[in-house]
């Protein structure tokens, strides 16, 4: 209860009349006049009236104390034991609060930013905008459920902003141990065929059981070898780039019973390759319009080394010119065709012939540089359906074509067919999508029996044009016209000659974009975009195997012809596998050395030091058997001196509402008029004496 005055006049107003009065008293009282301090008490009534004083009552409620609760759902608890222990410690924790009327619980589920590349468990930072609303003094303690795993912990002279206990209550089990393995240092590129080398390490968090570990290895889905590593130590590796283009090296060590997830057990690396000097050679059988135009196609490419001959004076052409006059080399065939011959990565006969150039055992030695691998083009003229076609060599049985013997002499424009439509080889070609298409005609091509392999391009009458087919290891491409050079000239508009050579020539050479079937997954941030070629029909639903070991089906949507893909924002970062059908690719989204794949062991050592400076409390809440127990809790009034070792302190609150204010004038009503009564009634008393 407290004294409050309302004056009726202004206060300097009240301060001179008492003034007045104070002077008048004092001068009354020196003379000694009669009545003179009757007359002061009088007038003091009067002005303690005109001050009009109020005893003033506030009337408040006691506040509730606020207690965040902040649940972590990381990755690193979403395997099934710890997801079962959180879910029965949050039942316990919810029981013991609600005995307390007057803590006011604030539950705070905690996960990674869904566009946050690094994820890591930030649960101090949900705990500053849990209270950011709520004044210091209301915040009796904080209890954070977690495995330990917390990677935003305040430095131990950091302040939190309030004063109460901080207390953590740690969900694994005691002991535990986690296998898992990174690739420590890796080449981003290399070079195709070449040895590369990379440094991998197995870590073994916890009680490690101190074994060696078994590591498989797989480049693009393919076992290449089998490791034993020491965990804690490096373990070198060397391999070769398969392949141009994107090459996956997959890490999986073996996982052991008891530990506490095989999330972490693979781990992938990418490596771009790059050909060098990429060997080609171009056997031209004679001079002819559209010699040029591979020519100048391969020429202009600067990591090709080309190796080109034209016959220019086959056996057969003995036109008796001095032989100092022609100015020519003589052919070396046993150096290409049997001593080199592996080490081209591409042979192209350009309306090449058998007359005797070639002895015909060599052809059979294509014929297994194709089977063992190589790359085979036969851009096919007039002398393909003659007697001397190479057709009729033992280069046949690589061939995915025959001809019949006659040549299709008629004008019309090169289309693709229903599969070429699917094919990466040649769709979406410039002009393609019109009819009749956007480019140029022919008039001419090489009858043949129905092929093997895909037909991609079509010919006048939908006879076969461009024929693509796998031989052994090896691939095979037959163009089956030899009018291709009217597309480099212009004629009637030209074509997409260019782009059409380079991708036969990438495909014959297993550009990986090119395949025909093919799976592959890419991440941008936290999407994760699949995408499916392939030349059949709709190749169904993709099935996506999340770090956590969950799995989702996710449809593929045609995007164009043989093309379909599929998206979606992933919630885990982390290594992910994709299957459709009997493909498989892995990729990894967000960041490789993520802080919540570091370690996945529970600890409550990370706690202890915040958690010691706060006196609050930090206990696992379940024991080998997997029995869940929270401590009880324990309400303080005033401050918390002591930490104690069993039980999880609360600071209450000795803030308050206010609801309202009671007021009583003290010289209102008929208690003030008597007292001004009794007073002037006194002095005229005094006076009447």
């Amino acid at each position: 209860m407290t004294l409050d005055f309302s004056p009726f006049l202004p206060w300097p107003i009240l301060a001179a009349l008492a003034a007045v009065v104070a002077v008048v008293a004092a001068f009354a009282i020196w003379r000694g006049i009669r009545g003179a301090w009757i007359r002061t008490l009088a007038a003091l009534a009067l002005l303690a009236a005109l001050a009009n004083p109020l005893l003033m009552q506030e009337d408040r409620d006691q506040l509730s104390t606020i207690v965040p609760v902040i649940v972590d759902r990381s990755q690193s608890q979403q395997t099934p034991d710890r997801i079962k222990v959180t879910e029965e410690a949050l039942a316990q924790l919810k029981d013991r609060l609600a005995r307390f009327p007057n803590i006011e619980p604030r539950y705070v589920d905690v996960t990674e930013p869904e566009d946050s590349d690094t994820p890591s468990t930030r649960l101090f930072t949900a705990l500053s905008a849990a209270v950011a609303d709520v004044p210091p003094a209301r915040i009796g303690g904080a209890i954070m459920l977690t495995d330990g795993q917390v990677h935003d912990v305040p430095g131990i002279n950091q302040a939190l902003g309030f004063d109460a206990p901080i207390h953590g209550l740690i969900t694994g089990k005691p002991n535990e141990f986690d296998r898992r393995i990174e690739v420590i240092k890796a080449p981003r590129f290399g070079i195709v065929n070449e040895e590369q080398q990379l440094v991998l390490r197995v870590f073994d968090d916890g009680p490690s059981p101190g074994d060696t570990a078994k590591i498989t290895v797989k480049l693009n889905g393919d076992e290449i070898a089998t490791l034993q590593a020491t965990p804690g130590q490096d373990t070198p590796f060397s391999f070769r780039v398969a392949r141009g283009g994107s090459n996956v090296l997959e890490f999986s060590v073996a996982g052991l019973p008891g530990e506490v997830t095989e999330a972490n057990n693979r781990a992938v690396h990418v490596i771009d390759g790059i050909r060098e000097n990429l060997r080609v050679l171009l056997v031209s059988g004679e001079p002819h319009a559209g010699e040029r135009a591979w020519r100048n196609l391969l020429k202009s490419d600067a990591s090709v080394d080309l190796v080109h001959f034209t016959i220019l004076r086959p056996p057969e052409k003995q036109d008796g010119t001095p032989i100092n006059e022609l100015s020519l080399i003589a052919f070396p065939t046993r150096e290409l065709f049997v001593d080199k011959i592996k080490d081209f990565d591409l042979i192209i006969f350009d309306r090449y012939q058998h007359r005797g150039v070639l002895p015909i055992l060599y052809y059979d030695y294509i014929a297994q540089y194709v089977e063992n691998g190589g790359a085979l083009l036969i851009a096919a003229g007039p002398e393909h359906a003659g007697q001397d076609s190479i057709a009729l060599t033992p280069l046949a049985s690589v061939l995915p074509a025959q001809p019949t013997g006659r040549m299709i002499d008629k004008a019309f424009y090169p289309r693709l067919s229903e599969e070429g439509r699917k094919h990466p080889v040649t769709r979406g070609l410039d002009g393609s999508g019109d009819e009749p298409p956007h480019w140029g005609r022919w008039f001419r091509s090489v009858d043949v029996e129905p092929p093997q392999g895909q037909t991609v391009m079509v010919g006048a009458d939908n006879h076969p044009l461009l024929v693509l087919n796998r031989a052994g290891q090896g691939r095979v491409a037959m163009l089956l016209s030899d009018q291709g050079w009217l597309w480099a000239r212009g004629f009637e508009g030209g074509g997409p000659h260019v782009s059409l050579y380079r991708r036969i020539a990438h495909w014959l050479m297993k550009e990986p974009a090119l395949e025909e079937e093919a799976l592959t997954a890419r991440a941008s941030g936290r999407t994760l975009e699949i995408t499916r070629q392939t030349l059949g029909d709709n190749p169904g639903d993709a099935t996506i195997r999340y770090p956590s070991g969950r799995t989702e089906t996710l449809p593929l949507t045609q995007s164009e012809p043989g093309l379909f893909k599929a998206e979606k924002k992933m919630d885990e970062i982390g290594l992910f596998e994709i299957r459709n059908g009997d493909l498989m690719t892995l990729v990894h989204v967000g960041a490789v050395d993520a802080p919540e794949f570091k370690a996945m062991i529970s600890t409550g050592d990370v706690l202890k030091p915040i958690a010691s400076k706060t006196r609050g409390l930090v206990a696992r809440v379940s024991d080998a058997s997997g029995a869940v127990e929270v401590p009880p809790i324990l309400p303080v009034r005033g401050q918390i001196r002591v930490a104690d070792n069993d039980r999880m302190q609360i600071k209450l609150t000795n803030e308050t509402v206010l609801k309202g204010i009671n007021t009583l004038p003290l010289f209102a009503g008929f208690a003030g008029v008597g007292v001004l009564l009794l007073a002037f009634g006194a002095m005229w008393w005094r006076e009447g004496r």
